[in-house]
């Protein structure tokens, strides 16, 4: 439905086409993502309605909500009816969501796959604007002992300590390593360096007798796994 003048508001919509309604009676899964930022805005502006101003907030970043979550205060309030408020509303109701998500892997205890790699530490570096490296320690059932982040960076790089990590794996008593890294720049190949450091802390591990066991790269809600491509 195309709203173009303000006699075209929300409130004059069927109650089966108005968002919070909709929520009420059929529940909040049934809304489209521009529905559910109409929500928080409560209204568009002289010329669109909320939904119609939140699919063109959607449309700039390729209506994509983890990069409606990297939009910051002022890079919002660009858009025509949206002031500070509205701004503030979004930027926190996404980061909730963030954290919610955040909590959630915490549930990730045992390293089956990649994929559980990449459910335990997206949440936590997927959307960052600059590169940081961390690391997954687990024990022989593959079980998580710890994660952490080794080094944080500028967008194009960051620096690994291989004495670090080992170190820290004696101290846990962790006979498995998990190295990960994003690309905030979303590219999905790896760079030289990537794997350089790879063949660096293989070697250096592999005379403690401690295993490294993938390395992924994070970037934009996908991953590349040195182990499911062989080339590890």
């Amino acid at each position: 439905m195309q709203e173009k003048t303000a006699s075209f508001s929300i409130k004059n919509w069927a109650d089966d086409d108005r968002p919070r309604e909709k929520l009420v009676q059929k529940g909040s899964y049934v809304l489209s993502d521009a529905e559910l930022i109409a929500i928080l805005i409560g209204s568009g502006n002289r010329e669109e309605s909320a939904v119609e101003l939140s699919k063109r907030i959607l449309a700039s970043v390729n209506h994509n909500l983890n990069e409606v979550g990297k939009l910051s205060v002022n890079q919002l309030m660009r858009f025509k009816g949206i002031g500070e408020a509205k701004a503030v509303t979004i930027a926190a109701a996404l980061e909730i969501g963030r954290r919610r998500r955040v909590e959630a892997v915490d549930k990730i205890t045992k390293i089956t796959s990649s994929h559980d790699v990449y459910e335990l530490l997206y949440p936590l570096i997927g959307d960052l604007q600059h590169e940081e490296f961390w690391i997954v320690y687990l024990n022989n059932s593959n079980k998580v002992i710890h994660k952490a982040q080794l080094s944080k960076g500028g967008i194009t790089g960051t620096l690994v300590d291989v004495r670090l990590v080992l170190k820290q794996a004696l101290e846990l008593g962790a006979v498995g390593i998990i190295l990960a890294h994003n690309h905030p720049s979303g590219a999905m190949i790896p760079s030289l360096a990537d794997k350089q450091i790879t063949d660096k802390l293989k070697l250096a591990s592999e005379a403690l007798d401690i295993k490294i066991l993938d390395h992924l790269i994070l970037a934009q809600q996908d991953y590349f796994s040195f182990a499911d491509k062989g080339i590890l």
